[in-house]
């Protein structure tokens, strides 16, 4: 019996059409980057587990797919232990990356001398994450992360939100972004005498606009915070109106927090930058945006389409140290990933992919024949050299055939060549969407297809 081919759950295969909606994304992303001066890299899909594990926390470890060692290993572990983190070690040296920011740092430490700071890299690959499939959630899924490293101005922070605005705005998706800053809710935390519960409040604050505020306090006060404290927080979770008056009300909160402070001066720092560009993008601060992964230290970002039901499509922040971690001490960085496969279903949805992506090849000539083939090969060149996007049937099969191919892959024009049209040294033109035919020279034959 033959094995029914399949995929594992959360990937996916991606026909010629869907390629096509994928690279219109990546490259309306990638000219955005370069027109910002940034640079492109690319890192291994797989890296080794001492550089992932411990920097995502305890649920991001839980999600990294980890490649199992080759040999005997088994023989030597003893799986009775239950010490599942020291036995992920004797079993599992690598694993596949859980995002681009920290096979990222670990670059700019290893090539640290080849590196001008401050640093503006942008890359394009795949991540992969141990998750529950689900709708805008996959398994293996690409990310086009854009981040500068080595300054810690916020004119960086400006910049990004721009290029947010710029990416959407050629791709015609209406968005919001919201904005916070990690500083602002360690104030926070730090006001209700939970600092040591930091984690705990972002992790459980960052579910709001999932699980509701009911569940968000059921969590924090499984989690070990006071009834008191949580009381304390309810006024920041609903904290409504302008950013004045946000701002006005987080003042007096956080009066007695030097950090908290700290990072409502940066905010407003970003915000008064904002109002100077012609931004097409709404933006607002959100005091319960909180993005789960350790490592954000400044102002954070999160992106949400208007007209879909989607979750984040873009996202990322500020990090004040991520290199540190293995070795270079001090280097600040702040960036965002843009969600390529949440962005192409968003598209998919609101069915705004242009129409003209989706065309392969301009002209197609029919085959006819040994000497029809020789005759049509040096025009099918001379077409392609100008720039357009031409083929030639390779078998002499039906005409029907080969008409039908032309439309399954939207080809705009075929060219037939029979008898009469070798003996004139002419081309039989046909406009496959108005059905006319038109009998033209070579040079004619290049023009209407310029045109």
């Amino acid at each position: 019996m033959a094995q029914k081919p399949n995929i594992p759950k959360g990937t996916r295969d991606f026909s010629p059409q869907e390629m096509r909606q994928r690279n219109y994304i990546f490259d309306t992303i990638r000219s955005v980057f370069s027109l910002h001066g940034f640079l492109p890299i690319e890192t291994p899909a797989m890296e080794n587990l001492s550089t992932l594990m411990g920097k995502y926390g305890e649920e991001g470890d839980k999600l990294l797919f980890k490649i199992l060692n080759s040999g005997d290993f088994l023989e030597q572990v003893d799986l009775q232990q239950g010490e599942y983190k020291k036995i992920t070690t004797q079993i599992s040296e690598k694993g596949l990356r859980y995002d681009l920011t920290v096979p990222f740092a670990r670059y700019v430490v290893q090539h640290q001398n080849e590196i001008c700071f401050p640093f503006k890299r942008y890359q394009i690959q795949a991540v992969w994450r141990a998750d529950r499939p689900q709708k805008g959630r996959y398994r293996e899924f690409f990310q086009c992360d854009v981040d500068v490293i080595g300054s810690n101005s916020l004119l960086n922070e400006v910049e990004l939100v721009s290029m947010i605005d710029e990416v959407f705005k050629a791709l015609d998706i209406r968005v919001q972004v919201k904005l916070n800053n990690r500083k602002i809710l360690y104030g926070i935390a730090q006001s209700i005498a939970c600092e040591k519960n930091m984690i705990d409040i972002t992790v459980a604050i960052d579910k709001l606009d999932k699980i509701g505020l009911d569940k968000v306090n059921e969590e924090l006060l499984s989690k070990g915070l006071p009834q008191k404290a949580v009381e304390a927080l309810q006024p920041i979770l609903l904290l409504e109106g302008s950013f004045e008056d946000k701002i006005a009300q987080l003042s007096i909160f956080l009066a007695s927090s030097p950090e908290g402070l700290k990072g409502i001066e940066e905010i407003k720092e970003m915000f008064a930058n904002l109002a100077i560009l012609p931004l097409s993008c709404a933006y607002e601060l959100d005091l319960t945006l909180a993005r789960g992964l350790n490592y954000y230290t400044g102002a954070i970002f999160e992106v949400k389409a208007l007209d879909a039901q989607m979750g984040s499509i873009c996202g990322g922040g500020r990090y004040d140290d991520l290199t540190g971690i293995f070795g270079l001490k001090g280097v600040s960085g702040v960036g965002v990933s843009f969600g390529a496969d949440r962005i192409f279903d968003v598209l998919n949805e609101l069915n705004k992919f242009p129409l003209d992506i989706f065309s392969g090849s301009q002209v197609l000539f029919v085959n006819f024949g040994k000497a029809e083939q020789s005759y049509c090969l040096p025009i099918v060149n001379a077409i392609r050299e100008k720039g357009i996007a031409a083929e030639l049937y390779p078998d002499a099969a039906k005409l029907q055939k080969q008409l039908s191919y032309a439309n399954a892959h939207k080809i705009p024009f075929v060219v037939l060549v029979g008898e009469e049209e070798l003996k004139t040294e002419k081309f039989m033109l046909k406009d496959m969407n108005q059905g006319e035919q038109t009998l033209v020279s070579a040079e004619e034959l290049i023009e209407k297809l310029q045109k």
